[in-house]
């Protein structure tokens, strides 16, 4: 199993344009790398992304007044927002287990 990856910061992280235009299938994850439920999300994560070669993964620091994180109405870490050409199509809220991230991969 690979590590993780960082967080972007805010001046690292894409704008909600540069989001918006993606084609393909991406999924943005927003959280930090010291909230206990992001590191808990991790190992999912690594693991189903590792089967889904397909998506690209995107880590996004949040926090308050960041703007990415507050266009998508982000209020609770991680969040997932699962994308199709720019276009959200599902959300996963905190999520620990592997089976509800793979399925929420295989629908879109």
């Amino acid at each position: 199993m690979s590590t993780p990856k960082p967080y972007l910061s805010e001046t690292e992280a894409p704008g909600r344009d540069a989001i918006d235009a993606l084609q393909g299938l991406t999924l943005l994850e927003f959280g930090t790398n010291w909230c206990g439920h992001c590191l808990a999300a991790q190992p999912a994560l690594v693991e189903v992304l590792s089967q889904h070669p397909k998506w690209h993964h995107i880590k996004v620091e949040d926090g308050a007044g960041r703007p990415l994180g507050r266009s998508y109405r982000v209020k609770l870490w991680p969040t997932l927002v699962l994308m199709r050409d720019g276009q959200e199509v599902a959300r996963l809220v905190r999520p620990t287990r592997t089976t509800d991230i793979s399925a929420a991969l295989n629908i879109v």
